[in-house]
């Protein structure tokens, strides 16, 4: 049996081209979407599509990996160990479901270790109508000012006010204030932007292309930063409708399924969800699909790593080199945990909830 070690990478350009390797080996094309900017070491960078299926198949699941880019080590080794998995491709070709893998949502970030797109968007909060008034967050515009202070690291003073105001409102609120998405600081953490990304419109096309034939569309989209070490949680990722939850529950499994919409995830209620691409570009598919979110550090360590990776890019003339790779190596490990036991229950858990999504969108 291989290892899960062998699906990983160091590397942006590690990972991809492993990614790259895998769809050979099995036998698939590569789509490649180039982004418009270089890598963090001046390679290249690209959204890659692999579509193991044919183009009129009935039923599409989409595997994706790096929409918060650093979180791309995690989900690119999920999908090397898929692509790896020939008894998992082919209970999908017999099933009638064809498998979409969309390798690095975001190239940028995932090169530069940076959750952020290259516009500093987070793109899971980047699927707005901008036509319209964006949503205010108050609570975080409140506190914009003690999430970045002007000095790293925050001042016990800064801390201390932090720690008022959750005691005012709930460490739930303060969660729901720092990451539930904003669209007024611009240079602020988790922050929506106030146009599509070029990550939003290149994923839009891909959905557009391999989309619009099917009848049946599923999703896992892989993530870390949430959760018990190793745990991955399998996070609702619909609209708030009932019958899309009851699907996703009888796919994955009753007590699984966890929502933003009732309290039971361990992620805050959010705005401008990527997965509602699905419906904008496949209005004609019956979608189903889960946010696959893997547990790392505290949340508190999370926190702090996003915060000063945030600080970083908003004071870059404070930063010295070696607090520069100090900052850079904790927000990566904040996102992926380099271990042989933490790879192997990814790879787990991520094969099991592929072979329950093929069987939930079999035709046969």
């Amino acid at each position: 049996m291989t290892s899960a070690e062998t699906f990983f990478a160091q590397s942006y350009a590690e990972a991809r081209a492993k990614f790259l390797v895998a769809a050979a080996s099995a036998g698939l094309a590569v789509t490649s979407h180039a982004h418009p900017l270089p890598g963090h070491d001046g390679e290249a960078l690209a959204m890659d599509i692999a579509r193991d299926g044919p183009a009129d198949a009935k039923s599409v699941l989409l595997v994706s990996s790096a929409c918060h880019g650093v979180e791309g080590f995690c989900g690119s080794g999920v999908q090397g160990a898929l692509l790896a998995d020939a008894a998992l491709r082919r209970q999908a070709r017999e099933a009638g479901v064809a498998i979409l893998f969309i390798h690095a949502l975001n190239p940028w970030g995932f090169s530069h270790w940076r959750r952020t797109t290259h516009e500093n968007v987070d793109l899971n909060r980047n699927f707005q109508d901008f036509s319209q008034p964006l949503p205010r967050n108050t609570a975080y515009d409140e506190l914009a000012e003690l999430f970045l202070p002007e000095d790293w690291p925050p001042s016990a003073q800064v801390q201390a006010q932090i720690g008022d105001w959750v005691s005012q409102h709930g460490q739930r609120a303060l969660q729901t204030a720092f990451s539930g998405g904003q669209y007024h600081h611009q240079d602020g953490v988790f922050y929506g932007g106030a146009g599509p990304t070029w990550s939003q419109n290149t994923l839009r096309a891909v959905l557009r292309e391999h989309g619009r034939q099917c009848q049946r569309l599923g999703w896992i989209d892989l993530h870390t930063g949430l959760g018990p070490n190793g745990h991955g949680e399998l996070i609702f990722a619909c609209r708030d409708d009932a019958a899309a939850l009851g699907r996703a529950r009888a796919w994955w499994g009753q007590d699984r399924v966890t929502s933003i919409y009732d309290g039971s995830s361990s992620s805050a209620l959010l705005t401008g969800l990527m997965w509602l691409a699905s419906e904008l570009e496949c209005p004609q598919a019956e979608y189903t699909g889960i946010a696959l979110e893997y547990g790392t550090l505290p949340f508190a360590e999370v926190d702090f790593a996003l915060r000063a990776d945030h600080w970083m890019a908003k004071y870059p003339h404070k930063v010295s080199p070696a607090m520069r790779s100090a900052i850079r190596q904790q927000t990566r490990d904040a996102f992926y945990t380099d271990t042989p036991l933490w790879k192997s229950q990814i790879i787990a858990q991520g094969l099991d909830a592929t072979r329950k999504a093929v069987l939930g969108l079999s035709t046969v």
